[in-house]
């Protein structure tokens, strides 16, 4: 039901990892639902400095980019443990019912009109996302649970007796 972590200017999509060769190569461990997300890429941003992609490789099973101006391991060391970010205005588009996790964090939860409290967090489990409420409230992003979600409302709406 959600995509993605952060702000609602930028979304991070990724982490780096540790160098690859000498060329500049990073390894990116991808933070997004969206497997393609990084084909296809011109420009990333990495701790609010702006990057142009040279290239973006899939080799077994794991993700490399290479970034002009990032010619050798030490250019790429320096980045490391850093997140990708882009803009909001260039994110996936999301089908129907889909949402960045940015978007419900910060949504009221009402259980018809009494309120449980403000998503704080969600929790990525595997098999269904966690609404986080208050920190003490756990939600379990189901449609038999989340009956609406209004992100322009910031207000989700639940039947707290079907969990």
């Amino acid at each position: 039901m959600t995509k993605s972590l952060q702000s609602a200017a930028e979304i991070i999509i990724g982490k780096i990892g540790a160098a690859r060769g000498l060329d500049g190569t990073l390894k990116i461990i991808p933070l997004t639902d969206f497997e393609g997300r990084f084909d296809g890429l011109e420009k990333i941003s990495v701790g609010g400095k702006i990057f142009h992609v040279e290239s973006v490789k899939h080799i077994g099973g794991q993700l490399f980019m290479k970034f002009a101006g990032v010619d050798s391991r030490e250019g790429a060391r320096a980045l490391t443990n850093k997140f990708l970010t882009v803009d909001r205005a260039d994110a996936a588009p999301l089908d129907d019912g889909e949402f960045y996790t940015f978007d419900i964090i910060g949504c009221e939860v009402f259980d018809g009109d009494k309120k449980l409290g403000t998503v704080t967090n969600v929790l990525k489990t595997g098999s269904n996302d966690v609404f986080e409420v208050d920190g003490n409230i756990l939600i379990p992003a189901l449609k038999s649970v989340v009956q609406s979600i209004d992100i322009s409302a910031k207000k989700i709406l639940v039947n707290a007796n079907a969990y």
